[in-house]
């Protein structure tokens, strides 16, 4: 018989974008977590039959798993960091500090 494998390619991509959308205050949780439950469903299965499954897939998808942890607790670090922000200093400072920057930026 001969064994399945496991495909970490769109749990690597979601993680990623995960990554980029971590610049969004933190909003790339929603797809690092949808990855890392994506691996996680796929190793549970993999637990019930591991005989029917290629080793080789397995690690991939192990090692797809362990990025996706990594970018879902930065992310949710970083999203605890902007509520914190917007709740000391405020959200109309941010916005004014948001503002000089892009001003001073655009003058250079």
């Amino acid at each position: 018989m001969e064994k399945q494998n496991l495909n970490p390619a769109l749990v690597y991509v979601l993680a990623i974008l995960g990554l980029l959308c971590c610049c969004f205050g933190g909003l790339g949780f929603i797809l690092a977590g949808i990855a890392f439950f994506i691996a996680y469903n796929k190793l549970k299965q993999v637990e019930e039959n591991p005989e029917n499954y290629d080793p080789n897939s397995v690690n991939a998808m192990n090692t797809a798993k362990i990025v996706a942890m990594s970018i879902l607790i930065i992310n949710i670090l970083y999203l605890g960091m902007t509520i914190y922000r917007i709740a000391t200093i405020g959200w109309d400072e941010i916005m004014l500090q948001s503002e000089i920057m892009m001003e001073e930026w655009g003058n250079q």
